[in-house]
């Protein structure tokens, strides 16, 4: 098979301090609420050549995990991707903002000042919210289809904000004392559902086209959302199988709205635990991996499908018979179908069911093992046809980290599978890269 380039990002995340890795010595935990550490992983990704860094963010404190483990609190994306963008050139820079929460004029802006210090490489991956809402003063969280439908009312009310002051607008005429022109300017006055915008942005279009979209949802209205709007989906997607039926029903849905199946790149997040030896990756993953008691394991699974299996044996089979969603009040329809999907498919064990990803702490695709493993597993999805490329989430230690960039990238780039070097200058021109 003929390589085809792949997509690919990293989370800008220190996911080395989950569980019990930030007590190590090298942790560099002291260090997570500082840019350093994210400005040294932005640059080792633009200097092997990736697509883009991606920050994600929550609006919420969760109430039992922060006093436990740093991954709970964050930095501010938005600033934190502008303080990159002043230390690095060519790679993507993605922020995470809500559409449930935040206010559209405020997005717009911040996205358009991004895309402005990047010169085009701002990126905006859009997401709802599943917690969060009290924060901002909604009683009650929006229904997910709701909230679909609030995001794509969303979406056209920053896009319009974009428009509404055009780069052409932007005078800059000292003879004549003219800065922007007046009639190029206009208001939206976006009178919808969920949103009252009256405009215009006060803030001019940059120069350098659009921000590039992306968006993470696999519920039913996600995909569809996903198909129509996204250059890039962020998939959660722990095995092969699942991987191939997103692909297949983005691609599938993006053709149903008139776009060519090209132009969505689908990337599930990959988390790495590597070593030099599959042994010594094992050991780094038990020891630093967040390990749920089987406890919050059973309550995972039903808060995700409604399923209580506290008194069922460990070897009982569980198929989609015994699940019945209706009147459930379900915290997320992506992980909810993640694990129906996988039940339906593969008809668990309970004992099955309890150690897989998703339940364990990460819907994405792990592989712990050597970068030899790593490199194999990858092409792997490739090869199948499973994938445009993965955002490579970093666990374990720093080092397995740098093993990613020193020995799995370089084999992809030997092989064909993976660029040399940018060819352009933006964000969307890296997505749109064949």
């Amino acid at each position: 098979m003929e390589p085809k380039k792949l997509h690919i990002g990293l989370a800008l995340v220190m996911g080395w301090l989950s569980g019990k890795g930030w007590q190590r010595q090298d942790s560099q935990v002291d260090s997570v609420f500082s840019t350093e550490p994210y400005i040294e992983m932005s640059q080792l990704a633009e200097q092997y050549k990736l697509d883009f860094v991606f920050r994600p963010d929550t609006q919420f404190l969760h109430p039992e995990l922060f006093s436990q483990e740093p991954g709970f609190c964050n930095l501010d994306p938005m600033l934190l991707l502008a303080a990159i963008a002043e230390k690095t050139h060519s790679i993507g820079l993605i922020a995470t903002a809500s559409t449930t929460l935040l206010p559209p004029y405020y997005v717009a802006k911040q996205l358009q000042s991004l895309q402005w210090m990047s010169k085009g490489r701002a990126g905006w991956n859009i997401v709802t919210a599943i917690d969060g809402h009290q924060n901002y003063g909604q009683e009650n969280l929006l229904s997910s289809n709701e909230r679909y439908e609030k995001s794509a009312e969303f979406l056209e009310v920053v896009q319009a904000l974009w428009k509404s002051f055009p780069h052409e607008a932007l005078q800059q005429d000292k003879a004549n004392g003219i800065f922007a022109s007046k009639d190029l300017v206009n208001a939206i006055d976006h009178q919808g559902k969920y949103l009252s915008v009256k405009g215009p942005l006060n803030l001019p279009e940059s120069p350098y086209g659009e921000v590039a979209l992306f968006q993470a949802g696999a519920s039913d209205a996600g995909r569809n959302f996903a198909a129509k709007i996204a250059d890039g989906v962020f998939s959660a997607a722990p095995d092969i199988e699942s991987a191939i039926e997103l692909k297949t029903d983005l691609e599938h849905r993006a053709k149903q709205h008139g776009r060519d199946e090209s132009c969505l790149q689908v990337m599930p997040g990959l988390s790495l635990y590597l070593a030099s030896t599959t042994e010594q990756a094992l050991a780094l993953y038990k020891t630093s991996h967040r390990q749920p008691s089987r406890e919050k394991r059973l309550a995972y699974i039903k808060e995700s499908i409604g399923l209580d299996l506290r008194d069922w044996p460990m070897d009982q089979v569980i198929e989609k018979v015994d699940i019945n969603l209706a009147g459930q009040n379900l915290r997320s329809l992506t992980h909810s179908q993640l694990l129906l999907t996988y039940i339906e498919r593969e008809k668990p064990t309970l004992a099955e069911l309890l150690e897989r990803p998703e339940v364990i702490g990460s819907s994405h695709w792990l592989v712990i093992g050597t970068p030899e493993e790593a490199y194999q597993a990858i092409i792997a999805q490739a090869q199948a046809q499973a994938i445009d490329g993965f955002i490579a989430i970093p666990g374990g230690n720093k080092d397995s980290m740098m093993l990613f960039f020193t020995e799995v990238i370089p084999k992809l780039v030997k092989n064909g599978w993976f660029r040399e070097d940018y060819l352009g200058s933006t964000l969307k021109q890296h997505l749109n890269e064949a």
